[in-house]
């Protein structure tokens, strides 16, 4: 509780202080937003991770060749799953997030700026066409676009049905989808609790899922496929204990 006493407000103003840089930045036209991006936004989440008393390790690294684009998708448990995937993942990704991100004042613009995703899922048309703008720049900017396709965060650690959008995207680019399993964020922060304690968290990292040829009617295995690789990596011992819920659309 005293942790939090004195996070919070300082998580805040180096939000905000970090974020308006990125927006003055944007409005300014400078060419050098990109790199402002990466570098400030590896700051910002390192920064609350080591406040938080939060070590990051990694698993399986070089399974994958981090310069290619791609479609990355990770279980969610915790805000800390940003941080940590924010600060330390070998590659600087694009978050793929619901609207309600990018109407944080100031934090928001500075998101969006940053090439960032907003999906606006209340709206099925407009999140669609969210997710074609994104399919047109993975390529084009060779973006690793990053997915929790639980939709939120889960409550009680157990992986929940997954949404189709990734995939569907992964498909549509014909780029590979990479499973992330993330161990101990909800130790750290749970959903729902204000608590905040220091921890490790672990990403393993799969092999990478093949879309090279698959089609439209092939999402709901790749959907399948893809909780499967996630579950595994979480806990290695859980895939065999859970049964498979249906995917969501």
């Amino acid at each position: 509780m005293i942790r939090a006493l004195w996070f919070y407000p300082a998580a805040a103003v180096l939000t905000l202080v970090l974020a308006g840089w990125l927006v003055v930045a944007s409005w300014l036209r400078r060419p050098s937003l990109p790199r402002l991006c990466r570098t400030l936004g590896r700051l910002w989440a390192r920064t609350i991770l080591r406040w938080s008393g939060v070590q990051v390790s990694f698993e399986g690294v070089d399974r994958v060749d981090w310069d290619e684009p791609m479609v990355l998708v990770a279980n969610h448990q915790s805000w800390f799953d940003v941080f940590a995937l924010a600060g330390e993942l070998p590659v600087v990704p694009r978050f793929v997030a619901k609207k309600e991100l990018a109407r944080i004042p100031v934090f928001g613009r500075a998101w969006q700026d940053c090439g960032h995703i907003a999906v606006d899922r209340s709206d099925r048309s407009r999140a669609i066409a969210s997710l074609r703008h994104a399919g047109d720049r993975i390529e084009e900017e060779s973006l690793a676009l990053l997915f929790f396709p639980e939709g939120t965060r889960s409550r009680d650690g157990r992986l929940q049905p997954f949404k189709k959008g990734a995939f569907v995207l992964a498909i549509q680019s014909q780029v590979p989808v990479v499973p992330l399993g993330i161990v101990g964020s909800r130790a750290v922060m749970p959903k729902g609790s204000f608590r905040i304690r220091p921890g490790h968290i672990r990403i393993r990292v799969g092999e990478p899922i093949p879309t090279q040829g698959l089609v439209h009617a092939d999402r709901n295995r790749l959907v399948e496929e893809g909780r499967e690789a996630v579950l595994r990596l979480r806990t290695p011992d859980e895939a065999s204990n859970h049964s498979r819920p249906e995917t969501q659309s």
